[in-house]
């Protein structure tokens, strides 16, 4: 069992038969009243975020979760196929469970999957990933004081703001938790 307390970032805890991974932890304690611990978390199982406020005693069972390196092979209408390397086992995961992170797949490329209960919930993104860029207008140098950005698509379809000498077939870093332009490859 885990207290609220043990809720820190990044910690799989499951509520109401749910696993959930924390992405914001507070901590805060009044005069003399008990601590309150405030949790953002994301549901593995539907991508839903939510905000709760508990007290520090607070009990939940810790999620029987595990991670494993599988091979991202293809998508197939709205089901994206895995491939396990040891076993060459394949499998699929619908787009509605992969939410977001589904246009940062690449095919050919190892993640780690996220099972619970024996059946994969989510991919472990890297932080960072590098696109090319496949379509932006041209940038005109002018009398700008800060950044100034403009739309740019990626070869995986997606639509970003990249800095104006960023340029068609240039390489760029993005942010795979905001989708936005970190720094140029």
């Amino acid at each position: 069992m885990l207290l609220a307390s043990d809720l820190k970032t990044g910690k799989i805890y499951k509520e109401d038969g749910e696993p959930y991974k924390v992405e914001k932890y507070s901590h805060s304690k009044v005069a003399r009243s008990g601590a309150t611990i405030k949790v953002k978390s994301r549901s593995l199982l539907t991508g839903r975020l939510i905000e709760r406020s508990y007290s520090s005693t607070d009990k939940f069972e810790e999620a029987d979760v595990y991670n494993k390196n599988t091979q991202y092979l293809y998508v197939d209408g709205t089901n994206y196929v895995f491939m396990d390397p040891d076993t060459y086992e394949q499998f699929t995961m619908s787009l509605e469970t992969l939410g977001d992170q589904a246009p940062y797949l690449k095919e050919g490329d190892v993640y780690q999957l996220t099972y619970f209960e024996n059946s994969p919930v989510s991919v472990e993104l890297p932080l960072s990933m590098e696109f090319e860029v496949t379509y932006t207008e041209p940038g005109h140098k002018g009398n700008t004081v800060t950044n100034v950005y403009k739309d740019a698509t990626l070869d995986n379809g997606m639509e970003t703001k990249v800095p104006l000498f960023i340029k068609i077939g240039d390489r760029v870093k993005i942010d795979t938790r905001s989708g936005e332009y970190v720094s140029k490859a």
